[in-house]
């Protein structure tokens, strides 16, 4: 009880730290930015996404629960500053398991809503494309 305090008297004082993780970490700024492109593509946010959002940020990235919707008033502020084609070239020099790991993440937010839309498929095309990754990579764990 009294380290949660603490660290909300130090997040207000030092900022949220999943936004200082985020803020960083360019190319981890990237791909949360890449995951919440996923989420618009079909026009609309739905409950299902953001949890799958959520759960990526907190499992893949240890971003905690409470800091979350900072990191996204976060991403949209300072998201407008990366487009998407920026975003993908932070990812083209890492290693294939990194650029599989935003592949399947996107993917795994795509189908959150259990519709797949046309916009969803083509932008995540796309990414495999300029990831130089195969669609087989996303649904096969280790490629």
């Amino acid at each position: 009880m009294a380290f949660a305090l603490l660290d909300q008297i130090r997040s207000i004082f030092d900022g949220d730290p999943g936004v200082r993780k985020v803020a960083d970490d360019p190319v981890l700024s990237a791909e949360l930015l890449m995951l919440f492109r996923m989420i618009l593509a079909d026009g609309s946010v739905s409950e299902s996404e953001m949890v799958a959002f959520r759960r990526i940020c907190k499992e893949a990235f240890g971003i905690a629960e409470t800091s979350i919707d900072s990191v996204i008033e976060y991403l949209n502020e300072f998201g407008y500053e990366t487009n998407g084609s920026q975003a993908i070239a932070l990812f083209r020099d890492l290693d294939i398991e990194r650029r599989r790991q935003l592949a399947r993440h996107m993917a795994e937010i795509a189908k959150a809503d259990s519709q797949l839309a046309e916009s969803e498929v083509r932008l995540l095309r796309r990414t495999l494309d300029l990831l130089d990754i195969s669609p087989v990579d996303v649904v096969k764990p280790g490629g």
